[in-house]
């Protein structure tokens, strides 16, 4: 490697007599410095002109809150799940237990990540080999896939938020996460240290899990096998199903709409990915034994034409991933590729396109959330879309977002639709093995 050329005191000051020169630069820092970036490069026009009004609208109540954690693809997908319970049992308002489902894909994931690492001690992977280094950094974060959050919901089912609600872990998930993190990484270290010693490894993932059961416990509390569900309806009607368990109230309340029959769409920019393929993420999962973490790769537009159909059509909101960061206005609550003229301010040319913004490792899907509403032009094209979100509501409208139709084409990357409005090439797509890509492919960045 050649050696680096250090930056001299000569450039630096040719460089502030620049800056000092240019009395824009100088009126900029001004503005910064005392007011911040985002009201400085805020575009005026276009935020006041970015309408709340959707041509369709899908209404599920309040909108809920994650607080200090990453569970926002549990949350975006129960509040898809929600919806249609709601519309089952007419309620007016309803909301699963988070927690619930946290508890059992943090419990399967620590099974997930041993019996992983244990299969590549055994191959004899080296332990600061790129995969394993990142694997270890990546392990126990709050993040997930519509794939993984089915898996849970098909093993353990779903109960009422108020039959197992949050706990001061389940809304900030720092330490609970840092302990099993330590957890993991210790049990991993024992394993290289008894490589060879098939009998030893075992025993250290056994224990590890049981201690990792421990922990969750401890944190999030003991969820229920089974319990008595009764409700009055928006009707005053009361009803009463008696003892159910978790898994048969899923099944009874959410299971006939077929969500765990959908089938994820992604937008990987990437020329050398094919349109119309699957591909996949090795090492990305949480339930050994479920359903793996895969997608087909498709147009965006035809992700675009999808969520309008259900939207339109069934009236069901539905989940995406989508790097949420990029021209976001977060207190009014919108998205949209002008909302902000950083080069402007900056006087430079963020001129990346959406393949770039992957290949370089500016974008990833980095959020879950849900589309309940958007708004159809009078030619069939889409123009703005409505977002439940997961930040409660005391932001954006009530909690829901409003995005812009270019801003979708830009930076959503997966949505989660019914695999029969799929047409004939991409059924039989779905049969083929996935191209499987790196674990740490920006496709496996987890919302």
């Amino acid at each position: 490697m050649s050696e680096l050329t250090p930056l001299t005191g000569e450039a630096l000051n040719a460089l502030r007599d620049e800056f000092d020169a240019d009395g824009t630069s100088r009126l900029a820092m001004n503005a910064v410095t005392a007011a911040g970036i985002e009201k400085v490069a805020r575009n005026y026009d276009r935020a006041r002109l970015l309408q709340r009004r959707f041509s369709t609208v899908v209404d599920n109540g309040e909108a809920t809150h994650q607080d200090r954690s990453g569970r926002c693809w549990l949350f975006s997908s129960l509040n898809v799940a929600r919806f249609i319970a709601k519309k089952n049992m007419n309620l007016k308002e309803f909301e699963f237990s988070q927690n619930y489902a946290m508890y059992y894909d943090k419990l399967e994931r620590v099974n997930y990540f041993l019996k992983d690492m244990a299969a590549l001690v055994e191959a004899g992977e080296p332990s600061d080999s790129r995969l394993v280094q990142h694997l270890l950094a990546d392990v126990m974060g709050d993040g997930g896939q519509w794939t993984m959050a089915m898996n849970v919901y098909k093993k353990y089912g779903a109960v009422p938020k108020d039959l197992f609600p949050e706990t001061e872990s389940s809304k900030n998930t720092r330490e609970m996460n840092v302990q099993l993190r330590a957890l993991l990484h210790t049990a991993v270290a024992h394993m290289y240290a008894a490589a060879g010693d098939q009998a030893a490894i075992d025993q250290i993932v056994a224990d590890t899990t049981a201690a990792g059961h421990r922990i969750l416990t401890i944190h999030l509390g003991e969820p229920p096998v089974s319990f008595d569900w009764e409700w009055t309806d928006k009707d005053g009607e009361f009803h009463r199903d008696g003892e159910i368990t978790p898994v048969e109230f899923w099944k009874k309340y959410v299971g006939p709409a077929g969500l765990e029959d959908y089938v994820c769409l992604v937008d990987d920019p990437r020329a050398e990915h094919a349109k119309g393929k699957k591909i996949g993420i090795e090492h990305l999962g949480n339930v050994a034994g479920g359903d793996a973490t895969e997608y087909l790769n498709v147009p965006n537009q035809f992700m675009k034409d999808c969520v309008k159909q259900i939207l339109v059509e069934q009236g069901i909101p539905v989940w995406f991933g989508a790097d949420c960061h990029p021209f976001m206005d977060r207190e009014n609550g919108a998205w949209a590729t002008d909302l902000f003229e950083y080069g402007k301010v900056y006087d430079f040319d963020f001129d990346l396109d959406k393949e770039a913004r992957v290949r370089f490792g500016d974008s990833a899907m980095n959020h879950a959330m849900a589309f309940a509403g958007v708004d159809v032009a009078d030619d069939g094209s889409t123009r703005r879309w409505r977002v439940e979100n997961s930040w409660g509501s005391k932001i954006a409208d009530k909690g829901y977002f409003t995005m812009s139709d270019d801003w979708f084409t830009e930076y959503v990357y997966e949505v989660a639709v019914p695999k029969t409005m799929l047409p004939e090439e991409y059924q039989k797509a779905l049969e083929e093995p996935a191209t499987m890509l790196p674990a740490w492919d920006p496709m496996g960045a987890l919302a």
